[in-house]
């Protein structure tokens, strides 16, 4: 939002499911200077689905950037919204398999979009931002797609509609993406806290609030954190009032209200609200679960 919003867009759609409602109040409560529309998908259906379902919001007229959620990229985005036509941002993968890949032709137009080939002919992954121009044409091929049934991997994937724009005689042009993560898995989650923290992590100004714990940098500590005879990093971040006693953690992300006792912890996500005590080596553990090792 901070990057979109500093690259001159104003106005968001959010396709929301599955705790939604603490996106809508953090979204309403940090950009109150943004205009912001929420619409609801109850149903996985995927990304092309999730796009039709705010139809009704998006002029014929208007151009759309479509940011997938759990993407963290680095691009330049004031360049890709100021440039004319339809614009999909891509870096080169070792396995293109999985992800949506992108053909150019001998111009540097794309030729063909494939979602999740068996056999790839390009290894230039679609990374989850898209300059479209022609958003009514979008809206044209996804509308098709649905009322067809034309599924890929039993979801409606926006690069299936995209591909229906090309056949059509929409032109599309790549733009590179300097640096990428795709955020669904944990150890690529991991590895983009370590690589951020290792860019600018914010300093431990007062070690001696935490009483008998060594922290190791580069850390992230959010506020209202009590950490008591442990030891902390490097590459952990930590949400508002945890709370920590007795552990070691390391390369680790630890959500807010969570508590750890008598942990010895690597490589783990540790989410909002959740309770371990007791040693473990690596862990993923969801909102608000609890677990006894002790």
């Amino acid at each position: 939002m901070d990057r979109l919003t500093k690259a001159g867009c104003t106005e968001f759609v959010f396709i929301i499911g599955y705790l939604g409602d603490k996106i809508e109040q953090y979204i309403t409560s940090h950009y109150p200077d943004c205009t912001c529309h929420f619409v609801i998908q109850t149903l996985g259906k995927g990304t092309g689905h999730a796009i039709w379902l705010a139809r009704d919001l998006i002029q014929p007229e208007e151009e759309l950037f479509i940011v997938l959620g759990d993407t963290i990229f680095e691009a330049d985005l004031q360049t890709v919204l100021q440039s004319e036509g339809t614009l999909l941002g891509v870096k080169k993968v070792e396995d293109p398999r999985l992800f949506g890949v992108a053909e150019l032709d001998d111009g540097g137009n794309i030729s063909k979009l494939v979602e999740k080939p068996s056999i790839p002919k390009s290894n230039l992954a679609l990374v989850g931002l898209y300059k479209i121009s022609e958003g009514a044409e979008l809206m044209r091929c996804l509308t098709y797609l649905i009322e067809n049934e034309i599924r890929t991997q039993n979801e409606f994937h926006l690069t299936d509609a995209l591909m229906c724009m090309v056949s059509g005689g929409v032109k599309m042009r790549t733009f590179a993406v300097e640096q990428w993560f795709d955020c669904g898995k944990k150890e690529i989650i991991l590895q983009t806290n370590r690589t951020l923290l290792d860019r600018g992590s914010v300093p431990v100004n007062d070690p001696a609030r935490f009483p008998g714990s060594i922290i190791v940098e580069p850390v992230y500590i959010g506020e209202n954190v009590q950490i008591k005879d442990s030891i902390i990093g490097p590459h952990v971040s930590i949400g508002n009032d945890a709370s920590i006693q007795r552990s070691i953690i390391s390369n680790s992300i630890i959500g807010p209200y969570a508590e750890l006792r008598n942990a010895i912890m690597e490589n783990s996500l540790v989410g909002s609200d959740a309770t371990l005590v007791g040693t473990v080596q690596s862990l993923n553990l969801g909102d608000s679960a609890e677990i006894n090792l002790s």
